[in-house]
């Protein structure tokens, strides 16, 4: 079963059709990339893909779930249990601590877990990320760079089917990028989430396994990277010539 399953994806703004039958998929424990020239809809299917927005047609499960199908309660619900979202600008809380910020999910979604299930699984991804010495910190006191490992670890800690990453390295520099684009190879072994990456660099699409370009509202190729920024960018390149 996928991960993450996208046929026939439909959206438009007004007059103005995004996406125009878009089909995409990523396998359990995938990590991949989505590219395209400004515009072209690519956030605008990572909210999609997450359930922040409504499809005009079409249909996307996540883990096997057609969310599409769900109202507003149950999206909200599911969207907390089974996708995490990383953002370019973090989206912390600066009253809030490193280990409240990435219990946020958990805390949001009730007492499922017990507090002995919710202590650990916070100490294990604070410590597979590199965050566990930051714990007490608030997120201004932080780099960019932890800024995003803690993002990544908030969501992480639910163990959802798939993360959507809306260029996570857009806001650091280039050593932090690396860093970053590292933490997102690791993923499936740490939780076993698959990842999709929005960016514009070839350098953050080439750390992905598979590389998918956005053209007139579909898919317009996909790829191997074999982790090459050179054969990223002249797919790119030939793409959209």
């Amino acid at each position: 079963m996928e991960s993450l399953k996208a046929v026939g994806v439909w959206r438009k703004y007004g007059a103005q059709e995004v996406l125009k039958g878009l089909d995409l998929s990523l396998g359990a424990g995938a990590f991949e990339a989505l590219m395209g020239p400004s515009g072209c809809g690519k956030s605008t299917f990572l909210h999609l893909a997450s359930g922040l927005l409504s499809a005009d047609a079409g249909a996307i499960e996540v883990g096997g779930t057609d969310i599409t199908k769900l109202g507003d309660t149950a999206a909200t619900k599911f969207r907390r249990r089974h996708i995490g979202v990383v953002f370019q600008a973090f989206n912390l809380l600066n009253e809030k601590t490193v280990e409240q910020n990435i219990l946020l999910p958990l805390a949001l979604d009730g007492a499922r877990l017990g507090a002995a299930d919710v202590r650990s699984r916070v100490d294990n991804l604070m410590a597979e990320l590199g965050v566990a010495g930051l714990a007490k910190k608030r997120p201004e006191q932080l780099s960019g760079g932890e800024q995003q490992r803690v993002a990544i670890a908030r969501a992480l800690v639910a163990k959802p089917d798939v993360v959507l990453a809306d260029e996570p390295t857009g806001n650091l520099d280039a050593a932090a990028a690396r860093d970053i684009c590292a933490v997102l190879g690791s993923v499936s072994r740490i939780g076993g989430s698959a990842v999709l990456v929005v960016t514009h660099d070839p350098q953050v699409a080439a750390c992905a396994e598979r590389v998918h370009f956005l053209r007139d509202g579909r898919i317009a190729a996909s790829a191997e990277t074999h982790g090459d920024p050179a054969r990223v960018s002249q797919l790119y390149l030939e793409t959209y010539r």
